[in-house]
């Protein structure tokens, strides 16, 4: 959608001219984030500066029916901040300030332009952790990271971003700056605005700020690793472990194709003769954390893990957890497109979907690997293929189609932590119901009547 020059003219007058940039070459690197196979050109660019610039944006956009997306990074991986009608996206990176950290009430503010790494750093100067770990980390801006209600690695034990977001400032469609919670860990006056915004995917408000909850950062951290002939060696450990009373900080798999890819890639020393790979962690006071790691490895052993062991210094863990984080670069070294998707499912059917994945590969003639959060049962599968070889993309399409509804089948979801956004739209409905999404789309018209909010996503 081009946008009217009188309009430019007034985004001009709110952000600064130096802040909006309408142009082809522009503009072009705002027509995808980091999910592939999805790009739309906007017809602006614009950067404000703060939530007063944010909410008169969003005035003019409403006045004048001007599609809005909001965007921070666009590291996100399910399309969420592709403009599919045009319009202007709003990116929120000069919004980048950490406004306050209060280790007394266990809390930090921040702008939505902060990264999580950013904010991590910051925390753990206050002997504080803040525990939402994104794989994007470096470059996810806390303010997409709630949109699109991110996991990571430690989610097992310390849930995903909703679990640590007190309160917002969001601007809604009409203009209008909200805030919704606060500081308070226990507030349950009236409904749950601020977990309604977060994971709504930029479709209901734009956030502005944020209070997010702070923990304790651990004493000590520890890593172990073991290897399995089969997945299903590995999901009966993992079954153990959990029954066992251990809730592991880290809990992550990778197959056989993933573990060739990484040993290829960064020469780790991992086996190469084994089905999966179980990375275990936990962190805490020092002497739990070896009980825990010493009772894991011998758990694995006890389910047949052909090998496991437990790193001996710090230094060693990070190289361990190394091999889970380089999985997605690894892969990508084996074709030009690389496509990353999640699904979950219950923890004991892991090893089941994953088989389902690797038939499904096999019937639509494709490389599919697959690594993920065994903990919680969210799997990432992820299929490589060439970017000129419109029939290899046209499968893959297929394939993730198969994917999606095996999940479902097994009991569980279509998004884990990546979001639904574009990507995953054909099958939401499938997933929700009628009914459900009748109300969403009665949600959505509360807060954006003029449907101008990222539209096309979520129950738009």
């Amino acid at each position: 959608m081009r946008i009217d020059a009188a309009v430019l003219r007034e985004l001009r007058g709110i952000v600064g001219a130096d802040h909006v940039r309408d142009a082809d070459g522009d503009v072009a690197a705002y027509a995808r984030d980091a999910t592939p196979l999805f790009s739309a050109m906007p017809g602006a660019v614009v950067h404000p500066g703060s939530a007063e610039e944010v909410a008169a944006v969003l005035a003019l956009a409403t006045a004048h029916g001007v599609p809005v997306v909001p965007r921070g990074a666009g590291s996100n991986l399910c399309a969420a901040t592709v403009p599919l009608s045009g319009g202007i996206v709003l990116v929120l990176t000069r919004l980048d300030r950490i406004l306050e950290i209060s280790a007394e009430e266990l809390l930090a503010v921040v702008q939505p332009g902060v990264t999580s790494a950013e904010l991590a750093g910051a925390a753990a100067k206050h002997g504080l952790l803040y525990a939402p770990d994104p794989g994007s980390r470096t470059v996810a801006t806390v303010g997409g990271t709630i949109a699109t209600c991110a996991g990571g690695l430690r989610g097992l034990k310390y849930g995903v971003t909703r679990n640590y977001v007190l309160g917002l400032e969001a601007v809604l469609p009409t203009g209008e700056i909200v805030r919704t919670g606060g500081r308070l860990w226990k507030d349950v006056a009236g409904y749950d605005l601020t977990r309604l915004l977060t994971g709504s995917e930029g479709t209901l408000g734009v956030i502005t700020e944020a209070t997010v909850a702070l923990t304790p950062a651990p004493e000590t951290t520890g890593t172990g690793l073991a290897y399995f002939a089969t997945l299903a060696d590995a999901g009966r450990a993992v079954a153990r472990v959990i029954g066992s009373g251990i809730v592991p900080a880290t809990l992550e798999f990778l197959d056989a194709k993933c573990v060739a890819a990484v040993e290829d890639y960064a020469g780790l020393g991992l086996r190469l003769d084994a089905g999966a790979l179980l990375l275990f962690g936990d962190d805490g006071a020092a002497a739990p954390v070896a009980d825990h790691l010493a009772r894991m490895a011998e758990i694995c052993l006890a389910e047949g893990a052909m090998e496991a062991t437990v790193a001996g210094a710090a230094a060693e863990s990070e190289a361990l957890l190394a091999a889970r984080r380089c999985a997605l670069p690894a892969l990508s070294r084996l074709g030009s497109v690389t496509i990353l998707e999640d699904a979950s499912v219950p923890r004991p059917r892991i090893a089941e979907m994953v088989d389902r994945i690797d038939a499904l590969a096999v019937r639509h003639g494709l490389t599919i690997a697959t690594f993920g959060h065994a903990g919680d049962g969210n799997l990432h599968p992820t299929c490589v293929v060439e970017a000129g070889d419109t029939d290899a993309v046209e499968r893959a399409h297929h394939a993730f189609a198969d994917i999606f509804r095996a999940a479902m089948e097994l009991g569980g979801t279509i998004t884990g932590e990546h979001g639904v956004g574009a990507a995953k739209l054909p099958y939401l409905a499938e997933r929700l119901g009628e009914d459900q999404m009748a109300l969403l789309r009665r949600i959505k018209a509360a807060f954006d009547p003029a449907g101008i909010l990222n539209p096309g996503k979520l129950g738009s």
